[in-house]
């Protein structure tokens, strides 16, 4: 063989070696380890949570020979594509379509919130919703069936993302507060008037403002309370009352709403042929599930934003401290809020803060109880919100009043669940004011008052007449539970010191309090050196331990009807619970006979922030529903 033909031999060998390794290279698949956090990121991948399609998106657009490109270029044809394959199931091709109708309302979108919607995004995320509501509900696997697929927590999340983009959109767009109409148009879509059952203050089923509720975050509260479910969840904010309206009780301003979108049809091809569609808005509290066609599903909720919404716009702050001190802004009366819709069919748990204080000391409490699944099903949270400025004689009066007024409002009849069985949870001076509402005074309170002795009967009669409200009174019926936290039933020995005085001094007293008090002067014994009485008495003169009033009251008989517990803090839990005190109150002043129950907490005196008693406020609730509910 010469050289040239070896070389030709050569060549021809290593062209072929060439073609094998390059055949070999071209069919193999490689293989590369994910790490856990990367394959948990990529099974969980969409357009909502990483601002691109999921995998399961892509591979029904490779199926049908569409690339992403392609879907970036000319949406139309490849929505169309999409929805005409054949080589599709219906599960693979709506969930793909909702994703891709989704991602191009996200692109479409712009402008600040609030601004009339872009009729492109708005009719991509109707759409998004339309196909997310076909696969959820007209496929051949009923979604119960689905359970563990994690492409229907997807699809789901499109639905509700969709729902709440196109709820916030015809909240600012429709003619809400006209009733006259039944349908309108937008973005090429009939509208049906919302149905809802959310009810505000006033009686209203139309919000002034539409929030939210997965787009707000609070300080101050321990634990975001939701129910996972169909539909997105919302805040409705009603409309300020009127100025000057001095009602006892306030309705909530704030409910919480849970918004699902409704497209008419019995069939598939019903659902995706329609252009029609209606907002459903569900109060939570009242809905557990929604009924969606001829399916019952379970409803999603937020039981917290109403709440938190609530509590950072009232600005208790400021006005309790005004309240402590009489200056105008602060409150004046007793008021009673409702942190729900009056709810006839639910038990009523009512709480009372203490000094200096308002409903914000209750901001954990009323969350963890409304957050707890039974407790929620059973009860309903009113908060009473008094001037602590008063002598507790006077607000025990208004606040019984105030409750009562309540009651008479909501249930005439005064049958209702609602009305009977209440129970109260009262912290510090709440619990002191709790206590007076179960007791029964009898004529012991009247040797609190200096009276001269030498009273005709008259100006007796008078005395009795117009203080009687105060100190004369029996227990309210309606209540058969108490519930005591570090409550000075016998006084504190630190309102008598300096500083406590201090401020006491500080303390204006209401001037009705003070005609009052100066008709009465003559009847009234001289305390001081001039012959005159100095002032009268306020909440922090009431809180000591040398108060006549509270070392009185600490000795009135309970209704043998009520059942009490106590909890109190320990702020040493080193020392003996017999000498120990929460910094502020002694266990000796806050310990009761014959409670059912005491936890002691280590804590200072806000002992009804902790955890510890939380769970005691919640187990005693229960305890309270299952007694009634055998």
């Amino acid at each position: 063989m010469t050289g040239d033909a070896r070389i030709r031999l050569i060549r021809r060998f290593a062209a072929a070696a060439i073609l094998l390794v390059c055949i070999d290279a071209c069919s193999v698949v490689g293989i590369r380890r994910l790490a856990t956090h990367d394959r948990l990121v990529e099974r969980q991948v969409d357009i909502l949570t990483a601002d691109r399609l999921s995998d399961r998106t892509k591979q029904a657009l490779n199926v049908v020979a569409v690339s992403l490109k392609d879907c970036e270029k000319a949406f139309t044809p490849c929505a169309q594509t999409l929805a005409q394959s054949t080589g599709l199931s219906d599960e693979q091709r709506l969930s793909a379509l909702s994703e891709i109708w989704l991602a191009r309302a996200l692109k479409a979108e712009h402008g600040k919130r609030g601004e009339l919607p872009n009729d492109i995004a708005l009719n991509a995320y109707l759409q998004s919703a339309r196909y997310a509501y076909g696969y959820l509900f007209f496929t051949e696997r009923d979604p119960s069936k689905r359970v563990f697929d994690l492409r229907q927590s997807q699809v789901t999340e499109f639905y509700n993302f969709a729902v709440q983009r196109v709820s916030t959109d015809f909240f600012d767009a429709l003619p809400l507060e006209d009733t006259t109409w039944s349908e309108t148009h937008l973005a090429g879509w009939t509208v049906l008037r919302p149905s809802s059952d959310v009810r505000l203050a006033g009686d209203t089923y139309l919000p002034a403002e539409l929030l939210e509720a997965d787009a707000l975050r609070f300080k101050g509260l321990r634990n975001i309370y939701t129910r996972d479910g169909f539909g997105s969840e919302f805040v409705e904010v009603a409309a300020p009352l009127p100025a000057g309206d001095d009602l006892p009780w306030r309705e909530p301003g704030y409910a919480s709403m849970t918004g699902a979108l409704s497209f008419p049809g019995t069939s598939l091809a019903e659902v995706l042929a329609t252009t029609q569609v209606q907002v459903l808005a569900k109060d939570p509290y009242q809905h557990e599930t929604a009924e969606i066609g001829d399916r019952v599903v379970p409803l999603a909720a937020n039981f917290t934003a109403a709440y938190g919404v609530w509590l950072a716009r009232s600005n208790f702050g400021r006005q309790s401290l005004l309240s402590l001190l009489g200056r105008e802004g602060g409150i004046k009366t007793p008021r009673v809020l409702l942190m729900q819709p009056y709810d006839p069919n639910r038990l009523t748990v009512v709480m009372l803060h203490g000094l200096a204080s308002s409903p914000e000391a209750w901001i954990n409490v009323s969350n963890e109880v409304m957050g707890d699944e039974y407790l929620r099903r059973h009860y309903q949270v009113w908060e009473v919100y008094y001037p602590t400025n008063l002598p507790v004689a006077v607000n025990r009066a208004g606040i019984r009043a105030a409750l009562e007024a309540t009651i008479q409002h909501f249930d005439p009849s005064g049958h209702a669940r609602a009305s009977n069985n209440l129970v109260l949870v009262g912290h510090s001076m709440g619990g002191v004011l709790s206590r007076l509402l179960v007791s029964s005074s009898g004529e012991d309170l009247w040797n609190t008052i200096p009276v001269r002795s030498d009273l005709s009967a008259a100006k007796l009669a008078k005395l009795h007449q117009r203080l009687g409200p105060y100190l004369q009174f029996t227990p309210m019926p309606q209540v058969t539970r108490v519930v005591f936290l570090a409550s000075p039933h016998r006084g504190t020995p630190l309102a008598r010191h300096s500083l406590a005085r201090w401020i006491g001094n500080l303390i204006r007293t209401p001037a009705n309090l003070l005609a009052d008090f100066a008709s009465m002067a003559d009847i009234l014994k001289p305390q001081d050196a001039d012959g005159a009485l100095t002032r009268v008495p306020n909440s922090i003169d009431n809180l000591s331990d040398t108060n006549p009033f509270i070392v009185a009251a600490a000795d009135l008989p309970m209704s043998p009807t009520v059942h009490y517990h106590t909890i109190v803090g320990v702020h040493k839990p080193t020392e003996p619970l017999a000498s120990s005190s929460d910094g502020v109150v002694p266990y000796s002043s806050a310990h009761l006979e014959g409670a059912e129950s005491e936890l002691a907490v280590p804590s200072g005196h806000s002992v009804q922030e902790t955890p510890a008693a939380i769970l005691e406020v919640r187990r005693i609730l229960r305890l309270h529903a299952e007694l009634l509910n055998p």
